[in-house]
């Protein structure tokens, strides 16, 4: 089956052009490699109320898979997490917990994140760091099951 995908890129720096995103393309890259349609990537600033109403919109819109990208550590202006657990229905720990873990062998700043992840209605969304290296990371840790969580969420049950 083909599933639908976003990114959204949460930096102020990004979003004013002082430096172009990267861990974004990042992602849209190895979304399409696995057979994605990337139907939105957009670069937003680190504003809490908007960041909550692209998920609401990109949720609305059925977009299957909504990735994230910044917004997930401990600055003044990291709101990503906190906008995420504002809209989502159900919270999927286990995804984050596992890019922690993992990230946690390749290095200790892993365990800062506060990122979060979590359906609302056929979407999955998932908090990614801001860094273009540790998005290909986390990416590869979430591989093996990405598919079978998105078939689980509309009914799919293959197992």
């Amino acid at each position: 089956m083909n599933f639908s995908a976003a990114v959204l890129v949460t930096s102020d720096r990004a979003a004013a052009g002082i430096y172009e995103d990267k861990s974004g393309k990042i992602l849209v890259d190895l979304l399409k490699e696995m057979g994605f349609k990337v139907k939105k990537y957009q670069v937003i600033a680190d504003d809490y109320e908007e960041i909550k109403n692209k998920l609401i919109e990109y949720a609305d819109e059925k977009i299957s898979l909504i990735l994230t990208s910044g917004g997930t550590g401990f600055s003044k202006r990291d709101f990503t997490a906190d906008a995420s657990l504002a809209v989502i229905e159900k919270q999927t720990p286990g995804i984050t917990e596992a890019m922690r873990y993992e990230g946690g062998k390749i290095t200790p700043l892993a365990y800062l994140s506060r990122a979060v992840a979590g359906i609302r209605g056929e979407s999955l969304i998932i908090n990614f760091p801001g860094s273009a290296k540790a998005c290909t990371e986390n990416f590869e840790i979430i591989r093996p099951f990405i598919i079978h969580a998105l078939e689980t969420i509309i009914g799919i049950d293959n197992h």
